[in-house]
């Protein structure tokens, strides 16, 4: 079997991928108007941090933040605050 016809099928993922990657995940949404009128994500990190997280990283997806953190148990969370009330938004199902 030839390497070209494995290489074709990869690339192509390849190449999809960071148009995924880039989409909101959809898990959750938040109506948060313009960015001008959200809270820093330095506030968000500090108050979780007050809590006892260790915030790993902080992102917008879907109008919201999105967390990923260590709890204060040590546990893996990734969870979602509205950028302008810095309220936890609940994963629907969860």
């Amino acid at each position: 079997m030839s390497c070209r016809w494995l290489a074709a099928p990869v690339v192509a993922a390849l190449v999809a991928m960071p148009a995924g990657v880039a989409n909101a995940t959809g898990l959750v949404t938040c109506d948060s108007g313009s960015p001008d009128s959200w809270q820093p994500q330095e506030k968000l990190a500090a108050k979780l941090k007050e809590k006892g997280w260790d915030v790993r990283r902080i992102k917008v997806d879907g109008g919201c933040y999105e967390v990923y953190a260590l709890d204060e148990k040590s546990e893996r969370v990734e969870a979602y605050f509205h950028p302008v009330t810095l309220e936890h938004v609940p994963i629907p199902g969860q």
